[in-house]
């Protein structure tokens, strides 16, 4: 009767130690990856709540094999004619193709422009980013998710881990942890800051005094230039244009509300393609830069020149900025 007692003792120790350590392999991911999470939201608008609940359930905290051997943390596979770095792994079939990435961080990029890029999913960015359940009720409606449970799960990690204060973090309504600051301080190789504050993905950072006052045209496109710090709301209030498609033509994040440095604002939808042929890179020019330079939508220069979205086009390489055969009139 003590023997078993104490076998049963035993199993129960190990049980809650299993449970502890679980537990504490979460919220090491969470407090790795939450910075990237807060970044990405203000970037693309995708909750941050949301993104690291799925990153914890998607990888298991971190520790599932594909994780591990591909930096993969949204089991994103590989496109048809994609000829990058990829991992085999069993998933719906044996040894299927996913793609392998060089750190977390691009896979949280790639994962929220997967969601972003996808008119499926675009219903879920007109929701309160606020609305976790609605996320994921959204996500498993929109077909991203087989398992039924998968809102339950989303949620379930959300409210356990106390996820939503990292989505209020990157809507700017609660002082970023010491986790996020750290993390955008690495990235934008500056001091840690003391207090929250609006990252986004600035297209363009001109000399103001290069370009004239009020509306003017880029690539036969209505632009203007913004000193830092206007509010891009009172900008779309202005020209009468929705808030969240200024954003749009802009590649902002959605969240984004002023300009840190001067800025060059389309108030159209850029073209496919420019009138001159070719860009020659300059010095600290980005692929962000040179779209808004030249008014022309991202996705097309990166298309274009088969590029990625994180390459870096070295200083003085040439850009096509139209195909050989494109008409502009087509445009």
């Amino acid at each position: 009767m003590i023997k078993k007692i104490c076998g049963t003792f035993l199993l129960m120790c190990t049980i809650l130690f299993t449970k502890a350590q679980t537990n504490e392999t979460t919220l090491q991911y969470i407090k790795t990856y939450c910075g990237i999470a807060v970044t990405e939201m203000q970037r693309t608008g995708v909750p941050a709540a949301i993104k690291l609940a799925q990153g914890v359930l998607e990888t298991m905290s971190g520790q599932s094999p594909l994780v591990i051997k591909s930096n993969n943390h949204f089991g994103i596979k590989c496109k048809q004619g994609y000829d990058g770095p990829y991992v085999l792994h069993d998933d719906d079939r044996p040894q299927e193709r996913f793609m392998k990435y060089e750190d977390a961080g691009q896979s949280y990029k790639d994962h929220s422009d997967f969601l972003k890029g996808r008119s499926r999913y675009a219903g879920l960015f007109e929701l309160d980013p606020t609305d976790y359940a609605g996320w994921a009720n959204g996500l498993k409606k929109a077909g991203y998710a087989t398992n039924p449970k998968y809102p339950q799960l989303l949620i379930g990690i959300i409210e356990k881990y106390n996820l939503a204060e990292y989505t209020l973090m990157g809507l700017g309504k609660a002082e970023w942890n010491e986790d996020v600051k750290t993390y955008v301080a690495k990235i934008s190789g500056e001091a840690v800051p003391t207090h929250a504050v609006a990252v986004t993905v600035a297209p363009a950072q001109p000399v103001k005094s290069a370009y004239p006052e009020g509306e003017f045209l880029i690539n036969n496109t209505k632009v203007v230039i913004l000193n830092a710090g206007a509010s891009l709301t009172e900008v779309a209030n202005k020209y009468n244009i929705p808030v969240d498609r200024l954003h749009a033509m802009n590649d902002f994040g959605t969240t984004a509300e002023k300009v840190q440095k001067a800025t060059l604002v389309f108030l159209q939808l850029k073209r496919t393609v420019c009138e001159k042929a070719y860009h020659e890179v300059l010095a600290g020019e980005n692929i962000y830069d040179i779209a808004q330079a030249e008014g022309i939508r991202l996705e097309s220069l990166l298309k274009l020149n088969n590029l990625g979205k994180y390459d870096t086009p070295a200083a003085g390489t040439r850009l096509k900025l139209r195909d050989d055969f494109a008409s502009v009139a087509k445009n």
